[in-house]
């Protein structure tokens, strides 16, 4: 009996005789409408135990614009009584209209939920629904009445997020989107408790009715969107139906491609096909992932937990660009920048809880170490080399794995980075996989490839300790589950972390703009590699990179370490701190970098407390008030936090600079210095401005109304030395100070020096840098750096600042000359003797 119950309660189909859509067929079924309306209240607690769901968006009604003032109908996928007993549930709790209800609309009633199909019978055939009457009474009433603007908001109830197999039996496994009774029986038992519930935004009854009419035309338009929405909806949160490992692999191994590689190692390495064949499939077993949906489910309560133990809260910006370009089939590519082992745990479940389902992951070959390796490998992980060179069957195999990633739609996730960065900024981009996804492209995937880029940022980076250490040379610590193990013991509070999803690059776009033919490359079997390949995964790379520094998230810590590090002590009282974290965001605000920047809501005083509270500063206070400052030891560790978003002030700071050291500016000087470093500076930092101009006049506008800086027509000057403003305007200015040495360095090697090459270059660039550390205390960890050098010195050469002579050896331009008069004059003169007086001496 028990079971029986559990059985109606699981799928009480509704009858269509109880959808009211004219006035006499409403009252003669007002009993069979009053009994649905009971049973959907008998379903409140059988349901609730069996019942837990993600709502996404969290908050539809402000998040999709749902004008609660007006008429709001649902349409759901099946017409099925525990959905509609969820759905009740789920509109309660946000307070929308209760589904089960009726809607009267110029005395005539509706009722308020629309089914497209009904579920599938394990004898009988199934009927139709009512939702086309429904959907033609619908906008019939809008036609009559212009006035009225009633809305139906798609809403498809996923029980479970398990995207099934290809060739699995459907009923039993319950992955139809119409299921019998039994196969519903399993999946609320089974998968009840993870589920997902999704509002799409709504549909305007009263546009449709006007554009298109009250004809049956009209309202099957309005159904088939409906269909093709809630498709779309299965697919973006459950992802393609798996296929059977092995059986991927015998794929895989018959491609036309991979077989001419297989053919080319047997033939170089002089071994037989058949032994070459099992070379490949040993990579395939290496390279792949074994993604299972039971892992996603456990690891989503893992790290619900996880970050519970770890973080204040993570904030998400922007999650909603990914639900629209899921919902219109792209294929998208997530490119993050990567700061912290952190970044692969924290996006996928990031993902996963934005109602998507989680991508495939280029992984390391170093984290594939027992048992983390297994357990990503399960989570959609699948692992990299880092270099592919001298391995032609290696490269074959990966290419081919990944191609097929995208033909078969799944999602995918890599740091174009390579590495995790040591220095809180951007590394400059390594291209291959790039190159690869462009590629799969030119195998005629049939859908629109997005990269989507995302900035991570955290309050505190659990590895920021070892970083230094790595940079001086110790060498990176191999991954173990010992380390793991030492990590979790270390657990504390680590602040907030930060999700920015940025602006979209649609490949497809920016191949139609750019590479009007590219088409004509497209092969389904061969790997192509056109002429124009190099130059746009240079180009696309630079412009992800740019993408990510504009989504940057400015918080306490990395705004508190802009301001204390900006001094001599490393410390400032509390009234000057926050005066300072005020000055700085406001200029974000009134001079913004980028309009995807985000910004904290909290108060300076706020960010203050936080910071203390995470022990990232120090507090005293005596007689005369309160101290904010970081250790001389912690001080190294703060600056990984400014570099995250030093980029944001670099342009301020110079301008700030440049009014300082020289007293008195004209507006043309100091538009020219900017002009002159931008380009070493968007190589550098990825910047991105569309107009230079109109950004350095907001940055001064801002500083003159601030009483920062003073201005006279054209001119503009620093105010008083011993008034507030100035030393606030020096602070600001000492964010770019590191900059400008690592440039005055390279510079008068360049100048004073023979011809050298350029790795003799760099080395004395870098010992330089050694020598400038000690010599000043300088506490900054792009001095150890050197692939920062070695970016600065291409800058120099793309600049056409330096040439190259017959030896290849790097040589100055009269272009160079000028430009290292304007920086010695930006820089102390302490420092600029410095300079000056070693580099003679590394002559002999």
């Amino acid at each position: 009996m028990q079971l029986q119950v559990s059985v109606l309660i699981a799928n009480f189909t509704l009858s269509p005789d109880v959808v009211c859509y004219a006035p006499d067929f409403f009252e003669d079924n007002v009993i069979m409408f009053r009994s649905v309306k009971l049973f959907a209240a008998l379903l409140k607690w059988p349901l609730r135990p069996l019942l837990k769901y993600k709502v996404v968006p969290e908050q539809p009604v402000t998040e999709l614009n749902i004008d609660t003032s007006q008429p709001i109908f649902y349409i759901c996928p099946t017409e099925s009584g525990s959905d509609l007993a969820a759905l009740k549930q789920v509109c309660k709790n946000l307070q929308l209209p209760d589904p089960t209800s009726d809607v009267d609309i110029d005395g005539v009633k509706h009722f308020r939920t629309l089914f497209l199909e009904r579920p599938h019978t394990l004898v009988f055939k199934r009927g139709k629904t009512q939702a086309l009457q429904q959907a033609l009474a619908l906008l019939d009433a809008h036609l009559k009445n212009p006035s009225l603007h009633a809305h139906i908001v798609p809403v498809s109830i996923l029980w479970g997020r398990a995207p099934g197999k290809e060739n699995s039996i459907k009923w039993l496994l319950g992955e139809a989107h119409a299921p019998n009774w039994l196969a519903k029986l399993l999946i609320v038992f089974i998968s009840g408790r993870h589920s997902l519930v999704r509002f799409i935004p709504a549909l305007s009854l009263q546009q449709m009715a006007a554009k298109f009419g009250a004809d049956n035309d009209t309202a099957r338009k309005l159904l088939r969107m409906s269909r093709f929405h809630f498709y779309r909806q299965r697919l973006a949160a459950n992802g393609p139906k798996l296929v059977n490992r092995s059986q991927l692999f015998t794929a895989l191994l018959a491609a036309p491609a991979l077989k001419k590689a297989i053919a080319e190692e047997a033939k170089s390495k002089r071994i037989s096909l058949e032994q070459a064949r099992k070379n490949a499939h040993k990579l395939l077993l290496e390279i792949a992932a074994d993604y299972r949906s039971s892992t996603l489910r456990v690891g989503d309560r893992i790290l619900s937990w996880l970050w519970n133990r770890l973080y204040t809260g993570i904030k998400i910006n922007n999650a909603d660009v990914l639900r629209d370009l899921a919902q219109k089939g792209h294929e998208i590519v997530y490119v993050p920048c990567h700061r912290s082992h952190m970044d692969y745990l924290l996006l996928s479940y990031v993902i996963y809880q934005q109602g998507l389902v989680p991508p495939h992951i280029a992984a390391g070959i170093n984290l594939n170490f027992w048992p983390a390796g297994t357990l990503f490998r399960r989570g959609g992980a699948f692992f990299i080399r880092r270099s592919f060179s001298g391995n032609k069957l290696y490269s074959a195999v990966f290419r081919e794995y990944l191609c097929q990633l995208f033909i078969k739609g799944y999602s995918v996730k890599y740091y174009t980075e390579g590495g995790r960065s040591r220095t809180g900024r951007l590394l400059q981009p390594k291209t291959g996989m790039l190159a690869m996804t462009l590629q799969s492209m030119l195998r005629g995937i049939d859908r629109p490839v997005t990269i989507v880029p995302v900035y991570l940022g955290y309050e505190h980076v659990m590895e920021v300790n070892t970083y230094l250490s790595e940079l001086q040379g110790s060498g990176k610590k191999k991954e173990s589950v010992f380390g793991v193990i030492k990590a979790i013991r270390n657990l504390r509070d680590y602040g907030y972390g930060y999700v920015n999803f940025g602006e979209p690059l649609t490949l497809n776009d920016y191949l139609n703009q750019n590479v009007p033919d590219w088409k004509q490359a497209i092969d389904p079997i061969e790997v192509q590699k056109p002429h124009w390949l190099a130059g746009v995964v240079d180009d696309v790379s630079q412009n992800v990179m740019q993408r990510i520094n504009h989504a940057a998230a400015l918080n306490s810590i990395n705004l508190i370490a802009l301001a204390l590090l900006a001094t001599d002590k490393h410390t400032l009282t509390r009234q000057e701190l926050e005066q300072q974290l005020d000055f700085y965001l406001q200029l974000q605000q009134q001079a913004p970098y980028h309009g995807q920047t985000t910004l904290p809501q909290a108060s300076s005083s706020e960010l203050i407390e936080h910071a203390i509270s995470l022990d990232k500063v120090q507090q005293h206070k005596d007689q005369f008030g309160e101290l904010i400052s970081v250790t001389a030891e912690s001080a190294i560790l703060m600056s990984y936090y400014r570099n995250n978003i030093l980029h944001l002030f670099i342009l301020p700071s110079i301008l700030a600079n440049a009014i300082l050291h020289q007293r008195e500016m004209s507006w043309q000087g100091l538009l020219n210095i900017v002009r002159q470093l931008y380009p070493l500076l968007q190589q550098e930092m990825f910047l991105q401005l569309d107009d230079i101009t109109a950004y350095c006049q907001q940055v001064l506008q801002h500083l003159v109304q601030k009483n920062i800086v003073q201005q006279q027509g054209e001119l503009y000057f620093a105010p008083a030395q011993q008034s507030n403003s100035y030393f606030m305007l020096s602070l600001l200015a000492d964010n770019a100070e590191h900059t400008l040495q690592r440039y005055a360095m390279v510079f008068q090697l360049i100048l004073t020096q023979q011809a050298q090459s350029r790795a003799d270059l760099e080395k004395q660039c870098h010992q330089l840098a050694q020598r400038l550390l000690q010599q000043h205390g300088i506490t900054a960890p792009e001095y150890y750096d050197k692939q920062l050098f070695s970016t600065l010195i291409n800058a120099l050469r793309d600049n056409a600042y330096t040439q190259s002579d017959e030896q290849s050896r790097v040589q100055a331009t009269d272009a160079l000359v000028e430009l290292n008069h304007t920086v010695d004059s930006l820089l102390r003169n302490d420092v600029l003797l410095s300079i000056h007086s070693i580099i003679p001496t590394s002559r002999s």
